[in-house]
């Protein structure tokens, strides 16, 4: 699986143990910065991955920063992105279960190593249920065409 992955200042030494984790499970990563832990603005991260995904040049994004709110807020103004904050083992599997997220938000404050190991881990290995889940991705699907007819 290819994966995008950014980071703002505060999630940096994150992303490289996420990277490290996603080498070791044999995924590909597309690491879309930032590059140091100066400090940066998340929306710029954030977009860099959800242009990737809503391009489908990737199968699914990670984004990280202090609390992983930010970076879900911008990655949801995306098309075709399922973005989702995620802060424990059963939140990585349901956004996958029920939601078929293709971009797992996380912080880099809140969450100890081996927790977010053990999420990305669950996350990429979560298969989407489908069945009654499809009909509200669909719903989701179409809202979005919608609102991409009333900006042209």
């Amino acid at each position: 699986m290819k994966v995008a992955i950014a980071s703002d200042h505060r999630g940096f030494a994150l992303k490289g143990k996420i990277i490290t984790t996603l080498s070791q499970l044999g995924h590909e990563s597309l690491d879309l910065g930032t590059d140091s832990s100066d400090s940066v603005d998340y929306p710029d991260f954030a977009s860099k991955v959800a242009v990737v995904i809503s391009q489908s040049r990737a199968d699914r994004g990670i984004l990280i920063c202090g609390t992983g709110i930010g970076m879900c807020i911008v990655a949801n103004k995306y098309p075709h992105v399922r973005a989702a904050c995620c802060h424990d083992d059963l939140t990585a599997e349901m956004s996958r279960r029920h939601n078929d997220t293709n971009v797992l938000c996380l912080s880099s404050d809140l969450l100890g190593d081996r927790l977010v190991t053990r999420m990305v881990e669950i996350w990429l290995a979560t298969e989407f249920e489908a069945g009654r889940h499809s009909r509200r991705i669909d719903k989701i699907e179409k809202i979005e065409e919608e609102r991409l007819k009333t900006l042209e």
